[in-house]
């Protein structure tokens, strides 16, 4: 059985990490490269970056940040923010990162999963689909400003059909209030596809990594549980361990 993740993220504006609730009221959260470090040197499995204000800002993603955290790690570095163009996607991947993701460009242009999967391999490619709940789940874009009119159940197979690797799956309403991920969202994404899922949103306890993994969950995303020095990565793992998931110590 695959080992089960535990993947740091590092939500990036103006060269900080911050860090918010429901994708609002951004904190800061300290220095990308050593945030990075020190979670790496935890046991994270990887690191995913998010330049989060790059979509709607209209602009690339900060390339040297990209490079200069990623010349301190040795462990799987994911990237993504306002990625518009296989040239874009394949720059950063020149430029040092292993995966990238999409997000608001995938929803707009599709194809691009297939450009992107054909070129690199679906293995370097993520897709984050971000969720609210407003009777009934509803996919969001533009850093959950935009009501795609999608839902995740049709989305889903549509993006592992065109040549996603992985999915980050992403619950608005669950983000930064460490009051566990929505399971049931997890359940329902695990269900109808078969390439790994990451879940996102809401960790706040070692508790909620267990509960997610029961849902279906292949690798679970830590923000503010670490960025706020409430638990690190090793007891997270310890913990999991104990009960039974299979996780690299």
């Amino acid at each position: 059985m695959l080992a089960k993740r535990i993947i740091a993220a590092l939500d990036i504006k103006n060269g900080r990490v911050v860090k918010g609730v429901k994708f609002d009221d951004i904190k800061d959260a300290g220095d990308p490269v050593e945030n990075a470090v020190m979670y790496q040197e935890q046991g994270a499995d990887e690191i995913i970056f998010l330049d989060i204000s790059a979509t709607n800002e209209k602009r690339d993603i900060i390339i040297d940040l990209v490079k200069s955290v990623s010349r301190e790690l040795s462990i799987p570095f994911t990237v993504g923010g306002g990625i518009r163009s296989l040239k874009m996607a394949l720059d950063l991947l020149r430029s040092g990162c292993d995966k990238i993701f999409l997000n608001t460009y995938a929803i707009e242009n599709p194809d691009i999963i297939k450009d992107i999967s054909r070129i690199t391999g679906s293995a370097n490619l993520v897709i984050a689909v971000d969720v609210l709940y407003k009777n009934g789940y509803h996919v969001y874009k533009n850093g959950g400003r935009i009501d795609t009119g999608l839902k995740p159940e049709n989305w889903l197979p549509i993006i592992e059909n065109l040549g996603a690797g992985e999915i980050l799956l992403t619950s608005i309403d669950r983000d930064g209030t460490m009051n566990g991920f929505d399971n049931n969202l997890i359940s329902i994404a695990a269900s109808i596809i078969d390439i790994p899922l990451i879940a996102s949103g809401g960790a706040g306890r070692p508790e909620h990594f267990l509960d997610a993994f029961r849902s279906g969950a292949s690798a679970a995303l830590a923000a503010s549980i670490l960025h706020f020095k409430m638990y690190n990565i090793c007891d997270i793992k310890k913990y999991l361990r104990s009960n039974g998931v299979n996780v690299r110590l």
